[in-house]
């Protein structure tokens, strides 16, 4: 079968250098049981991840690439979804822990990452390549990059960005420089505050990033501020995880 015909609407630049395809499923932890690859196209990646000794499933919307896929992998078999990763219940879809891999579509990169977070305790590991400054927005542990999704996800994870990839290798190539980004769980079960108000307490921080926090987070009642005294001048994007868990315990 020729190739499949990228398609704009659903973000889709696929990976040529087989190298770097390589180089990305060798991110995997030996550990890894069970993989979980999104978009995967004409198989760039899962070419490689077939090889491994742990169990590939793979999630395509593209129905191009779907048959694609069922005609050149026969191995994956019943292990092809055709559907929206981010429609799916992934308790129900996958009843067991797994690593989530992929070319992520950059119009829906940081939809994925959100869904990982959510899934958190399913999914130990995350290896993916982004837009360059999402990849490098989600690693950043302070300053003008960092954002709400860098602070939710380093909650759970530890991130590492791994190396940045070139438009050329791309069809078509894309206009910006991607990334490719490693999240491992860490051991935190759970956060020590509500989990509710620390996501308020971080969105307020940074919706109005431009303020100090003393003015951001007007709508809350601050409780025994003078122990966040030394938070309160401060910016969003200066604090760490502790400090927005040390915020959430003094507001209301």
């Amino acid at each position: 079968m020729k190739n499949v015909r990228a398609k704009k609407h659903l973000g889709q630049h696929f990976l040529t250098d087989e190298q770097i395809a390589l180089n990305i499923t060798d991110l995997l932890s030996n550990e890894t049981e069970n993989v979980v690859e999104v978009g995967p196209g004409m198989g760039v990646l899962t070419q490689f991840l077939v090889k491994q000794d742990f169990t590939t499933e793979v999630v395509e919307i593209d129905t191009e690439s779907v048959f694609y896929l069922r005609l050149n992998y026969p191995q994956l078999a019943d292990k092809i979804t055709e559907g929206d990763f981010l429609q799916l219940n992934l308790e129900e879809k996958y009843p067991y822990t797994f690593s989530l891999i992929g070319n992520f579509p950059y119009n829906i990169s940081s939809q994925i990452l959100f869904k990982a977070f959510e899934n958190r305790n399913q999914i130990p590991e995350v290896i993916g390549m982004f837009q360059k400054e999402v990849a490098e927005r989600v690693a950043c542990k302070k300053g003008k990059k960092r954002g709400i999704l860098s602070v939710f996800l380093q909650a759970f994870y530890d991130i590492e960005y791994c190396f940045t990839v070139n438009e050329d290798v791309f069809t078509p190539p894309p206009k910006v420089k991607s990334g490719v980004i490693k999240l491992v769980r860490n051991s935190r079960k759970e956060l020590p505050v509500d989990e509710q108000k620390f996501k308020r307490v971080v969105k307020a921080g940074f919706n109005q990033r431009r303020k100090i926090l003393r003015n951001a987070l007007k709508p809350f009642i601050l409780i025994n501020e003078s122990e966040i005294a030394n938070l309160l001048p401060l910016r969003a994007e200066q604090l760490s995880v502790d400090d927005f868990i040390k915020l959430t315990n003094h507001v209301g």
